[in-house]
C-alpha cells in the first residue's frame, strides 16, 4: 500500500482553484488535476495562470477578485471550488490604511462568498460539491499588525460553517484548510530579507522568528496543503463538513 492520504478519483469533477498561478494555489490546481479533475486555474496573473493551466492540462481564467462588483452576477459550473486567493499586509492598527483594509477584505472575504454563491446552485442541481476555503492559522489565531489578515480568515471561517449547514442535505460539503508559515515564493523572499535585517541565517529567522510558536521548526510544503486539500475531496472526507484541518505544526496547541 503506498503512503500518504487518501486519493480521491476525481475523474469527471470540474474544479476552480483561486490564486493558482504560483504557491498553494498551483500545488492545489496539481494534485487535483494529478487525481483526474479538469481544473479551472484563476488568478489576477494573465501569464502565471496560463502557465499553471498549460502545465496541468487545464484552463485559465483571469479574474481581479478584489473587483467584486464585476462577480455578482457570475455563474460558475463546478463541481470543487478552492478559495485560496489572498495577500498580507502588515501595519499597526493605526496606520493601517483604511482602502487596504476594504481590499483584502474584499479579496479574502467577500471574493469567496460571491464564488461559493455562483457555484452552489450547479453543486446543488449535481447533489455533490466540495468547496474549500483556504484560510490559515490566522482564522484561528490572531498576531500583532495582521488586522485584515485575521479579520479576514476568522470570517472565513465563519461563512465555511454556514456554507456547511446550507449545503449538508443537498451533498455539499464546506471546509478550511488553516496551514502556519507555508514556504512560497512571497515567505521565501521575507525571509531573505529579515536575515539580513536581524543578522541571522534564514534557517535562524524561520526557527526564531517566523515559527517561534510552532513546535515544528519547518516550514510547510505547499504540496502539503494541496494533500488537505485533496482529502476534503474524498469519499472518505464525506462527513466532514463546517470545520478545518490545521496544518500549524503545533502553533495552536499552546
Amino acid at each position: 500500500m503506498s503512503g500518504g492520504l487518501p486519493g480521491p478519483g476525481l475523474s469527471g469533477r470540474r474544479a476552480v482553484v483561486t490564486g493558482a498561478a504560483s504557491g498553494i494555489g498551483a500545488a492545489v490546481a496539481e494534485r487535483l488535476a494529478g487525481l483526474g479533475a479538469h481544473v479551472v486555474v484563476c488568478d489576477v496573473d494573465a501569464e502565471g495562470a496560463e502557465r499553471t493551466a498549460q502545465h496541468i492540462g487545464g484552463e485559465a481564467l483571469v479574474l481581479d477578485l478584489s473587483r467584486t462588483a464585476d462577480l455578482v452576477d457570475l455563474r460558475l459550473e463546478a463541481d470543487i471550488l478552492v478559495n485560496n486567493a489572498g495577500i498580507q499586509h502588515v501595519s499597526p492598527v493605526e496606520q493601517f490604511e483604511p482602502e487596504k483594509f476594504a481590499f483584502m477584505l474584499r479579496l479574502m472575504l467577500e471574493a469567496p462568498f460571491l464564488l461559493s454563491r455562483a457555484v452552489i446552485p450547479y453543486m446543488y442541481e449535481r447533489g455533490w460539491g466540495r468547496i474549500v476555503h483556504v484560510s490559515s492559522v490566522h482564522g484561528v489565531r490572531a498576531s500583532a499588525y495582521k488586522s485584515a489578515y485575521v479579520s479576514a480568515k476568522h470570517g472565513l471561517q465563519g461563512l465555511s460553517k454556514v456554507i456547511a449547514l446550507e449545503g449538508a442535505a443537498k451533498g455539499v460539503t464546506s471546509n478550511c484548510v488553516c496551514p502556519g508559515y507555508v514556504r512560497t515564493p512571497l515567505v521565501e523572499n521575507q525571509l531573505a530579507e529579515q536575515a539580513a535585517v536581524h543578522g541571522m541565517s534564514v534557517d535562524e529567522v524561520v526557527s526564531k522568528v517566523l515559527l517561534t510558536r510552532a513546535a515544528v521548526k519547518r516550514l510547510i510544503d505547499p504540496r502539503e496543503v494541496a494533500g488537505s486539500v485533496a482529502f476534503l475531496c474524498s469519499p472518505e472526507a464525506s462527513s466532514i463538513t463546517g470545520t478545518q484541518l490545521t496544518l500549524d505544526g503545533g502553533w495552536s496547541a499552546s
